[in-house]
């Protein structure tokens, strides 16, 4: 393909268009953000350089000059939605400040379920995720651990913050493909762990819901606590 290298680049040290001619009607920033709305009303498989092209209205094969591979498309997406985050300056409590960034994490997440599937740690040399990076390490600063600590505890906080989501995506899509509510499915699961345990083979969980039903839970506080012993793991 017309611009595509043959060595490794990085595609924020691209210019933004590689080709000659006229100034176009379109950057790369546009490209951008139709490969998001893409993937955000059909999901990242509907991306590809043919539909973002439709999107602008344009060429597919110009497309290249900017973007050489849908894997930079993907990194750009990525930074994209990263510039959602709103960072306020740290408040000396670097639990509450991560704990808040987590949050953010997981809206942004749901706003755009098709993040996961295509992030890498190989994304975060872009300009809103850098900006993101350093906001953390304010954040952590208070915490007494080494710079390679801190950013393995902004590594930890993500990828609990993504296992949770992917999660509560699973759930959402089973749901939306049996025809019974949540509730009837959880009465008939509770009465057959009631069953099992009731045969005795089970005793430590027999033990266990004797002493302490599991209540109704709170999908947002189960996530906060998920995230705070993350990090009391740092403290």
């Amino acid at each position: 393909m017309a611009g595509r290298a043959a060595e490794p680049e990085v595609i924020w040290e691209r210019p933004e268009r590689a080709g000659r001619g006229p100034r176009p009607a379109y950057s790369r920033a546009d490209i951008t953000a139709a490969a998001v709305r893409l993937a955000d009303e059909h999901g990242v498989d509907a991306v590809s350089m043919r539909r973002v092209a439709a999107e602008l209205g344009c060429g597919t094969m110009s497309l290249y000059n900017y973007v050489p591979r849908k894997e930079d498309l993907y990194e750009l997406m990525v930074d994209e939605v990263s510039g959602e985050y709103e960072l306020p300056p740290p408040t000396g409590d670097w639990r509450a400040d991560m704990l808040a960034t987590a949050r953010q994490t997981r809206a942004i997440m749901h706003r755009h379920p098709w993040v996961h599937r295509v992030m890498t740690t190989l994304y975060a040399s872009g300009p809103n995720a850098l900006r993101y990076l350093e906001a953390c390490l304010g954040y952590l600063e208070p915490l007494d651990a080494p710079p390679g600590t801190k950013l393995e505890c902004v590594a930890m906080v993500n990828g609990a913050v993504m296992t949770y989501v992917v999660n509560e995506f699973a759930v959402a899509e089973r749901a939306r493909a049996v025809p019974w509510s949540a509730e009837q499915e959880q009465a008939v699961r509770t009465a057959y762990l009631a069953r099992r345990l009731a045969t005795g083979r089970y005793p430590r969980l027999a033990a266990l819901f004797a002493e302490a039903p599991a209540p109704p839970q709170d999908p947002d506080a189960v996530f906060e606590r998920a995230v705070l012993r993350v990090l009391d793991g740092f403290a």
